[in-house]
Order: structure tokens, then sequence, then C-alpha cells
């Protein structure tokens, strides 16, 4: 795990951290001889978040933490005897680390509806318990990270900053501070984030700073005598155009005197469109051009989109209560399901036909179309059991097809741990941001449209299909 993570984020994480049933399922497997089955764990969404057409993977190195550093205390113990537990079954938890194999698609890749973003193959006994705290974790992260990916793709090359921190739920701030860097925001006001990941911080002022004083001005020459060449002053305390500019103005011009630059402006409220060209202009006429614009307030993907739409002249988007929460997408429906059991694939059989899962331990491809070579579609295969396949099936229907033979093909999954150690170096924060960028320009504009995106297709192998096929119709008998 990276050095730079202090003790505050790199907290030990409770195995009671779960739902109550994983404990009584788990006893169950113990009880009847199942605990040392082996099997796998898919974690998969089924619907985009925000009505759009991609999600973006995160929340893995944390996921991957919490369950390497997993150990019952023995008041823990204790509290699941009070809860009527069996003795013998405690004494094998205080016992039980994580021995078996995660197998993942990295943070920051663009990830589609049903596909394994991480798999957990081990024992029973330890699979089961991981799910609340996988689920949470990955769900929560991923997105926020999609949000994120959409504000950035919004704000075509503009700054976008998290500045969530004081609207975020709790506990969740640290995790949604760090998944809006997977998504692409370039800075955070987050400083135990910026601490331990080493990502750049920063953050502007608030009108707290500026009432304190006797006048505007006497605050912004208060503050950019602190930091003569990294201030960013706060406009609409009383009146943006009628004071809180003049007065940016006059001491941008006393900082140009003394050989220093005022670095930005911030607006707050009020017409950001309108508001931002008659600063912008002002600026520009007093020599100030190379001071920058930027705006907060209840932002979204929707009004960045509208406000570059507009030519508005801002050059960075600090968002916060919009990205942080997930607005207006409360969780995302990411589920953990058991796919293989002692070697043996098995399904899960619903009345609603999107909820019939994909069975079996598999691997995932990505296809690259042969003429520009962008992403063309997904393709699912058995694991250690499908040749290269050269056609791709709907995974309902048989009659939907795609050629694939001779295209370009990569795994998109990495292996993560092995036997419950650690192979797999993580990236840095920074890393895993710039390598997302590019492999999110790989992905066709027709699927980042905020309105009716087009849908990025998924594909199974013949083999596949047809043992899915066949599982439906034995467990539907």
């Amino acid at each position: 795990m990276d050095k730079r993570r202090g003790q505050a984020y790199h907290r030990r994480f409770s195995p009671l951290y779960t739902d109550y049933y994983e404990y009584s399922m788990t006893q169950g497997y113990y009880l009847s001889g199942k605990g040392q089955d082996q099997a796998v764990f898919d974690l998969f969404y089924r619907q985009n978040p925000y009505g759009g057409g991609y999600a973006i993977a995160a929340g893995l190195r944390d996921a991957v933490d919490y369950v390497l550093n997993m150990r019952f205390t023995s008041e823990e113990l204790g509290y699941l005897s009070s809860l009527g537990y069996r003795d013998d079954f405690l004494r094998v938890l205080e016992k039980t680390r994580f021995t078996g194999d995660i197998t993942a698609v990295p943070e920051g890749e663009v990830i589609f509806p049903g596909e394994p973003i991480i798999s957990v193959k081990g024992p029973l006994i330890e699979t089961q318990l991981l799910e609340g705290l996988i689920l949470s974790t990955v769900n929560f992260q991923t997105l926020i990270a999609t949000k994120a990916r959409r504000m950035v793709c919004a704000a075509e090359g503009r700054s976008v900053y998290d500045f969530g921190l004081r609207r975020a739920q709790g506990d969740g701030g640290m995790g949604a501070s760090r998944a809006c860097f997977v998504g692409g925001v370039t800075s955070t006001s987050n400083v135990l984030l910026a601490f331990e990941e080493g990502v750049p911080v920063g953050g502007t002022m608030a009108h707290s700073w500026i009432q304190s004083f006797g006048s505007e001005l006497e605050a912004f020459r208060a503050y950019t005598q602190m930091h003569p060449d990294d201030s960013v002053l706060l406009l609409d305390t009383y009146d943006t155009l009628k004071q809180g500019l003049p007065n940016a103005v006059i001491v941008g011009q006393e900082l140009e005197a003394h050989g220093h630059h005022l670095w930005g402006v911030r607006l707050d409220s009020g017409d950001f469109a309108y508001l931002s060209k008659k600063v912008r202009a002002v600026l520009d006429e007093h020599g100030l051009s190379h001071v920058r614009i930027s705006v907060s307030n209840q932002l979204d993907e929707y009004v960045i989109e509208s406000l570059v739409d507009q030519g508005a002249p801002i050059d960075i988007f600090g968002v916060g209560t919009r990205l942080v929460t997930g607005h207006n997408d409360g969780a995302l429906d990411g589920v953990y399901k058991m796919v293989q059991l002692r070697d043996r694939p098995i399904i899960k059989i619903s009345e609603n036909p999107a909820k019939i899962n994909i069975p079996g331990e598999k691997e995932l491809y990505r296809y690259y179309d042969s003429g520009d070579g962008l992403w063309l579609l997904d393709g699912l295969c058995l694991a250690r059991g499908d040749d290269e396949p050269t056609v791709l099936m709907h995974p309902d229907f048989d009659y939907k097809k795609t050629e694939v033979a001779g295209l370009k093909r990569e795994s998109i999954r990495k292996e993560i741990v092995r036997n419950g150690e650690l192979v797999y170096a993580f990236p840095t924060l920074l890393e895993t941001a710039a390598w997302g960028a590019q492999r999110f320009a790989l992905l066709y504009g027709e699927h980042k449209r905020f309105a009716n995106p087009h849908a990025y297709h998924i594909g199974v192998s013949r083999e596949l299909f047809d043992l899915r096929r066949s599982l439906i119709e034995v467990r539907s008998s």
C-alpha cells in the first residue's frame, strides 16, 4: 500500500462492518461442513448511474487494504458471542485471515453493467464475510468517481477542483475526495487526503475572512500580504461588480507594482455566465489578464456544460455537494453474487431477467475497433475454458452476435491478491488519475452523452452463452 498514507486514514476496519446475516450464513457454512468449500463471488452492477453510458471503477485499493488487514479483536468476538454465536465458530473467526485470490479491474478503468469488476475466490467462510465491506467501499467510490468524470468531461479541459469535504456524509469524505481524483479532478480542499496521497491541495477564502475586517479592501490586502502570489479573492461578499471586482483590481495592481501576481478571483453566487464575462473584461482592461476566474455553488455536470456552451470565461470549477454526495443518484446498485462453488458454475434465477447473473469464473476482454482504434465492445469468456472466440453473443439472445475474429483485444482485469498476499503494485492516486484519463479517451463520444447515451455492448462467448442457458433451464424446471 502507499506509504504516504497516514494513520487517520489507514485505520483498522472492523470485520463487524457488515450485515448481520453474513455471520448467520457463515456460521451455517461452518456447522454444515461447507466453510472451506472454494467459492467465487463477482462484484458487478446492473445499471449505469446518472442515466449515463458508463461508470468509473474506484475503491479497489481501500477494499483490498481492508480485506488483507481484517482481524477480530476479543471485544468483537465477545459481542458476537452475546448475539448467540457458538464458541467453536468464534474460535474459527479468531484465526481467520483472507487466504484467497482477488482479480479486479484497476481503478480509473471505464466499466459497464454486468461486468465482474472484482472477483473474490476462496473458502466460503472468508469470501462471504467480505460482502458488506467490499460493496460499501466500491459502490460509493465508483459512484463518486463516475460523477467526477462526468463533470471533468463537461468542463472540456478547464480545471475541476474538489471542494466537497464539508458537504460529504461524515466518514465518507475521505473516500469521496479520493474517488474524485480517480474521476479526474486536479485539486482538493481536503488537507488530510493531500497529506496522505501527495495530491495538490488548495482553496480560497470564506466570507467570514472578509467580514472580520472593517472593509473588503482591507481584507483583500491583508490576505495578499500573506499570500502574495497564490491568493484567490472572493468577490461576492457584498456586491460582486460594484465592490468585490474593483477592490480586486486595486489589490491586483498593487501586487504587480511589487513584483507579485494575483492568482485568481472566485464567484460564489449569481449568474456565472454573465458575471464571469463582466469580470474577465474588467480584469483584462486593467492589465490583469493572467488572473484566473473560478466559480463555486451547487455545480454539476449540467451546469458546467451550460456555462461552457455559453462561452463563460471560467478557468476553474470548484465542485462540492453534487459531486461528493453522488447527486442525484443515491447509490450504485453493485451486488456481490456467488458464481462458482467447488469448481461448479452456479447461477441465480430471478423473475426479473436483468437479475439473472452470468455464471462461472470468467475472463473479461475489451475489443478495439479495427478502424479508429477506439473501444468496440467487451467480451466475457470462461476462464481456462474458451479458445479465443470469433463471435460474441448477446447474453440473452443468440440471434444478436458480433464478429470479433481478428480484432485487437486486451484483458482488462489484473491479479491483485494471490493466496492472501498482495501481488499487485497499486499506483499513486495521481498516476491512477492520469491513466484513467487515457482510458476514457478511448471511449466513443456517443457513450459519453449525458442525454440518451449509446449503450456499450457486452457479449459472451458461445461456450459461456450455452452454459448460462443450460443452467437457467435446469434451475427453471
